[in-house]
């Protein structure tokens, strides 16, 4: 589909693109270290299989999290929509990434145990958020986790910037998913330890239905 004035959603996800596009080299060394092996490890206990999984990582940016999974022992497969963060990503981890706008997804069905959505998932406008949940439940094999960390906010959406952003409570965000298709396993705060007027991100993990 074409980027034009009479394609909103696309005109905006290509905006939040350019954007990282852009400062792709600077947004890798500011997150490089970024310590997300809580998230991590929410998926993968949640997932009913043993090493090695079919791990997704939607929205992979430069591979950090690619290389992580795979050095976990699991087959692991990225996809962006930032044409440079999918070259990082492939020499970075080593993995097969795809670049596919979020709007456009083509997945292969019943594909993985599970889909790793960290950070990304916010930068969906909320009327395009149904059938991309409902893309990443069919990539799914039967019993799939999906899990999702966003920043969570009063289910107001907007540019924030150059990147646009949707941010949901607990509530809001909880009856996307479920209209999807999944069951809600866990949500928590980060970072951890932190009162929650501190804690700015919601993770949540989600089992798809049969």
């Amino acid at each position: 589909m074409s980027d034009t004035p009479h394609d909103p959603l696309h005109t905006i996800t290509r905006r939040t693109l350019d954007h990282y596009d852009a400062s792709a080299e600077q947004f890798f060394e500011g997150t490089r270290d970024h310590d997300v092996r809580q998230n991590m490890a929410a998926l993968l206990n949640a997932i009913d299989g043993v090493a090695p999984l079919d791990i997704l990582d939607l929205g992979c940016g430069p591979g950090r999290d690619l290389k992580a999974f795979t050095e976990l022992g699991h087959h692991a497969t990225g996809v962006d929509g930032s044409a440079r963060f999918v070259e990082m990503a492939q020499a970075y981890s080593g993995c097969t990434v795809w670049q596919q706008d979020f709007l456009d997804l083509d997945l292969p069905a019943a594909r993985f145990d599970g889909v790793f959505a960290n950070a990304v998932l916010f930068h969906v406008p909320s009327s395009a958020l149904p059938g991309v949940l409902r893309a990443l439940h069919g990539c799914l094999k039967e019993g799939g986790v999906l899990f999702s960390s966003n920043p969570r906010g009063h289910n107001q959406e907007g540019w924030s910037g150059a990147r646009y952003g949707s941010y949901y409570d607990l509530d809001t965000w909880s009856a996307h998913v479920q209209a999807a298709g999944f069951s809600l396993l866990d949500h928590y705060y980060r970072p951890p330890g932190l009162p929650r007027e501190q804690q700015p991100w919601l993770a949540t993990v989600w089992r798809k239905d049969k």
